[in-house]
């Protein structure tokens, strides 16, 4: 194993350590590390993000449902059109684009330019989401679903989570509260079972049919992820997750600007 590949296992576990103390956000990592650990290419990096990033939201997502916050209904209602966003994505348009997009003036903009591009451009208001302070919208009226644009944010964010590999908590959450009135805590945890189900069937009914998997290295590394997601539960009855958030929110950006720089300046 080399030096580069040890780093990249430990950051598996470190994934699961944020997920567990934080409660989200961690799986963000997963594509640049992939990517630049194991030197994994774009297609098959944000394919296995988007499984590591499903089964780490579904066993949050089902601690949540035990404590009771999981609006199941509001999950169906938005989860169904994000499901169908992400799997056109990763089944008919991720196969098909081509290597180089576009070249002009000498200047060659390829796939892995536009999905790496979009996916740290998209970190940067996913590490605001983290900064700001949780102030609670609070919601007494009932559960209301503005079927249309419900539809709309459905697809759209599983359009994007279908080019990044990316769960896309940070849109689901305020979507949820301004479209469908749910409440804060409600939102976030219900969000988790949106992200589970629609990155699993994007990366089942997309990519485990389009290309091939190196299976026993996804095992590993989304094992290594669960075990990092039961020590940080363990670590976060002594330790304050809210700080960390803050903290790691800023990591997030300098990991945006890396990869920014990577693909575009190096």
């Amino acid at each position: 194993m080399g030096l580069f590949e040890f780093f990249g296992y430990l950051s598996a576990l470190i994934i699961g350590v944020s997920l567990g103390l934080i409660g989200g956000g961690g799986s963000i990592l997963a594509v640049p590390v992939l990517a630049y650990l194991f030197s994994i290419n774009e297609k098959a990096a944000t394919a296995y993000s988007l499984f590591i990033v499903g089964f780490s939201a579904l066993v949050g997502g089902i601690k949540q449902h035990f404590k009771g916050l999981v609006d199941w209904r509001t999950a169906i209602v938005f989860g169904i059109p994000a499901i169908i966003g992400v799997t056109l994505i990763r089944y008919f348009v991720i196969p098909v684009l081509p290597n180089i997009l576009l070249s002009f003036s000498g200047f060659i903009f390829t796939r892995r330019m536009a999905m790496f591009g979009l996916f740290a451009l998209l970190m940067i208001p996913a590490a605001f989401s983290m900064l700001k302070n949780g102030k609670e919208k609070i919601i007494t009226g009932k559960v209301k679903y503005n079927y249309p644009l419900i539809l709309i944010e459905g697809l759209i964010v599983g359009a994007i989570t279908g080019m990044i590999g990316a769960g896309g908590g940070f849109l689901i959450i305020p979507a949820l509260v301004i479209l469908a009135n749910v409440e804060m805590k409600v939102a976030v945890a219900t969000s988790l079972i949106i992200i589970a189900f629609k990155s699993l069937m994007g990366f089942f009914l997309g990519d485990a049919l389009t290309m091939e998997i190196d299976w026993p290295f996804l095992m590993v590394f989304t094992g290594l992820s669960f075990v990092g997601i039961f020590i940080g539960s363990y670590l976060s009855n002594f330790i304050n997750g809210e700080k960390l958030k803050k903290g790691f929110g800023y990591f997030i950006i300098a990991m945006a600007i890396f990869i920014f720089y990577m693909e575009f300046f190096l």
